[in-house]
C-alpha cells in the first residue's frame, strides 16, 4: 500500500534530507554539532542546578535566567537528537505527527525565549531606573506570572500552525530539504494554496520578534538615559556592567534569527546549504553560549559555580 494517497490530507511520513549538497560531509558536520549540544546541556544544567540549590540566587534576575536556560534546552533538544540521527544513520524518516510536534516545540520555545529576554530587559530597567521600587515591583509572584504569560502567548501564537498544516493536501512530495521540521518547510511540500500559511508565517515573527525587539530597545534607551544622569563615572560603569550579559545574550539570540528570517523570505539567490547552516545557528549558538556569557560576566553565578563544584567541601562546611 503506498504511503501517500491523493484522497488523504496528511502523509504518513516525511523524509528529512539533512543539508542538501553536503551529504558526504554529514559525519564531519555532526562532530561540532554534537559537541555544542553536549556543552549546551552541561552549561544550562549547571546554571539550573546552581540557581536551584543556592537560595541567594532566588532573585528575579536569576529566576528569569533559569527560565532562559529551560527554553534553551527545549530549543536544542527539540532539533539536535533527530538532526544527529540524520547525520549519523541517515534516519531521516519522521512521521507526520512527529514532524508537527517538532515544529510546534521549535517555534514555541523560540517565541517563549524571546519574551523571557523582554522580561529580563524590564528587570534591568526597573533595577537601574527605579532601584528603590525593585523589590515591590518584581516580586516572585510577578516573575511566575510573567513565565506563565510567556508560555500562554507562545502557545496561542504557534498552536494554529498545526491546523494550518493539517488542512493542506500533500500529494506525493515528502522530502524536506532541512535538518528539522519547521512551518514553511512543511507547507511548501503541499500541492495546495499556502497563502494563508505564508501570511501567518510573516505575522508570527512580527508578533514575537519585532515587537519584543522594539520593547527591549525602548527599555535600553530609557536605561541609557538614566545612566547618563548618574553623578559619577564609576556608578555609570557599574550600572551598565549589570546589563552587559543581557545585551550579549540578546545579540546571540536575535542576530541569527533575523538572518534566518530574512534569508528564508528574500534570500533566493543564497545556496540552500548556506541557508540551512545559518538556520541551525539559532538552535545551537544561544543554548551553547548563554550559560558561558552569564557564567563569565556575572560574578554571583561564577562564585556559586566555584563554591558548589570546585570547592564543595568548603561549601558544605559553611552550611
Amino acid at each position: 500500500m503506498p504511503p501517500f494517497n491523493l484522497t488523504s490530507l496528511t502523509p504518513a511520513t516525511f523524509i528529512l534530507s539533512g543539508i542538501p549538497g553536503m551529504e558526504k560531509a554529514h559525519i564531519w558536520i555532526s562532530i561540532p554539532f554534537c559537541s555544542m549540544y553536549l556543552a549546551a546541556l552541561l552549561g544550562n544544567g549547571v546554571v539550573l542546578f546552581v540557581i536551584r540549590t543556592e537560595r541567594s540566587l532566588h532573585q528575579p534576575m536569576y529566576l528569569f535566567l533559569s527560565m532562559l536556560a529551560i527554553a534553551d534546552l527545549m530549543l536544542s533538544t527539540t532539533t539536535l537528537p533527530k538532526m544527529l540521527a540524520v547525520f549519523w544513520f541517515s534516519a531521516g524518516e519522521i512521521s507526520f505527527g512527529a514532524c508537527l510536534t517538532q515544529m510546534f516545540f521549535l517555534h514555541f520555545s523560540f517565541s517563549a525565549e524571546s519574551m523571557i529576554l523582554l522580561a529580563m530587559a524590564f528587570d534591568r530597567f526597573v533595577a537601574i531606573c527605579y532601584p528603590l521600587r525593585y523589590v515591590t515591583v518584581l516580586t516572585r509572584s510577578v516573575v511566575v506570572k510573567t513565565g506563565l504569560v510567556a508560555l500562554l502567548r507562545s502557545f496561542c501564537i504557534i498552536f494554529p500552525c498545526i491546523f494550518l498544516l493539517k488542512r493542506l493536501l500533500f500529494c506525493g512530495h515528502h522530502v524536506i530539504p532541512h535538518t528539522y521540521c519547521e512551518h514553511m518547510g512543511i507547507a511548501r511540500l503541499a500541492c495546495a494554496d499556502i497563502s494563508i500559511n505564508i501570511l501567518y508565517g510573516l505575522a508570527v515573527p512580527f508578533a514575537t520578534i519585532v515587537v519584543d525587539v522594539v520593547l527591549i530597545a525602548v527599555s535600553y534607551v530609557l536605561i541609557l538615559l538614566a545612566l547618563f544622569r548618574l553623578p559619577s563615572r564609576t556608578a555609570r560603569h557599574k550600572a551598565f556592567s549589570t546589563c552587559g550579559s543581557h545585551l550579549c545574550v540578546i545579540l546571540l539570540f536575535y542576530i541569527p534569527a533575523f538572518f534566518t528570517v530574512l534569508m528564508h523570505r528574500f534570500g533566493r539567490q543564497v545556496p540552500q546549504h548556506i541557508h540551512i547552516l545559518l538556520a541551525n545557528m539559532y538552535v545551537l549558538f544561544p543554548p551553547l553560549l548563554n550559560p558561558v556569557v552569564y557564567g563569565v560576566r556575572t560574578q554571583q553565578i561564577k562564585e556559586k559555580v566555584v563554591k558548589v563544584f570546585i570547592c564543595p567541601k568548603s561549601h558544605l562546611l559553611q552550611e
